[in-house]
């Protein structure tokens, strides 16, 4: 019999992680499943904040470490590999608990998003104008919804839009119901809140132990392989610490930078998330762990 996933969702360092452990240890039957875009990336663990390999072996770990980080890893094979990871677990009589922060991620999960191909050559033609307002008035001629959802200088996005609408031919906004409508799902979501300054608090103690526990290592390490990925080579707290490593800034103020930018990502999330209404709320002061007791009543209702 299919089994309806629970997904908790939050923003960075929001402790949903913790608490979907603490839910899979009581429950027992439950098993995780990654929402987080960078988490796929081998060899990117301490600044990912991944499971560490005694939570990973106390509890099954699904769409970690998929591919190295100079490959390229798109929304649609996220898609694809959550569905994958969906049927394993209900093959095996087990519960997904979807868990992460990358809100395109979860709504291309959450909604079955159609999600357009890739059509390299018109990327490549396209990423050859280096004025990223002129690309996004291009747009704006030819799909003035899409255009009307992102900052003009938000390149990537700007690109991705075009490079799809010039490609196949079809307006980028014409794919899936888009970012504003919130249809019925089958997923129950639920949504961790804690004021921002708790999270803001959260995120800097967090990176002071990352960096405690080699992250600086582990991203020396990643600049002895192949040229990152430009998505992996984003990656907040990556991207400032490969900027001190080529001497572009001194530690504290890479870590200064990494945490201030983490700090308005996770504003982000917070806008992202509290948008949908579909997610129910469960909020604490400070402790996270408090909020335990109303997810394992989640968990009851939807599955027992």
């Amino acid at each position: 019999m299919t089994s309806a996933p629970l997904a908790i969702v939050g923003t960075t360092a929001s402790g949903k992680s913790a608490l979907a452990m603490e839910l899979a240890r009581h429950r027992g039957d439950v098993e995780l499943v990654s929402v987080d875009s960078m988490q796929v990336y081998r060899g990117m663990d301490i600044g990912t904040a991944k499971p560490t390999p005694v939570e990973r072996a106390e509890v099954r770990h699904h769409l970690l470490d998929l591919v190295d980080p100079w490959e390229p890893f798109e929304v649609h094979s996220f898609q694809a590999a959550v569905r994958a990871a969906q049927a394993d677990i209900e093959r095996r009589g087990k519960r997904a608990v979807l868990v992460g922060g990358t809100g395109l991620y979860l709504r291309a999960v959450v909604d079955d998003l159609e999600l357009p191909g890739r059509f390299p050559a018109v990327a490549a033609d396209l990423d050859e104008e280096p004025d990223t307002e002129a690309l996004h008035a291009r747009l704006g001629a030819l799909d003035p919804v899409s255009a009307g959802r992102m900052e003009p200088n938000n390149r990537r996005r700007v690109l991705r839009a075009l490079e799809v609408t010039v490609g196949s031919g079809r307006p980028f906004s014409s794919f899936g119901p888009g970012m504003d409508a919130y249809p019925p799902t089958p997923i129950t979501m639920v949504g961790l809140w804690l004021p921002r300054p708790v999270v803001a608090d959260r995120i800097e103690r967090r990176y002071r132990q990352q960096m405690a526990d080699g992250f600086l290592d582990e991203v020396t390490r990643l600049t002895h392989g192949p040229e990152l990925s430009r998505t992996a080579a984003q990656a907040l707290g990556y991207r400032e610490l490969l900027a001190h490593l080529r001497g572009e800034s001194t530690l504290d103020e890479a870590l200064a930078t990494a945490i201030t930018r983490t700090r308005q990502f996770a504003r982000r999330q917070r806008a992202w998330f509290r948008r949908d209404p579909r997610i129910t709320w469960i909020g604490a002061d400070r402790d996270p762990s408090v909020a335990l007791p109303a997810l394992i009543d989640t968990a009851a209702a939807l599955w027992d």
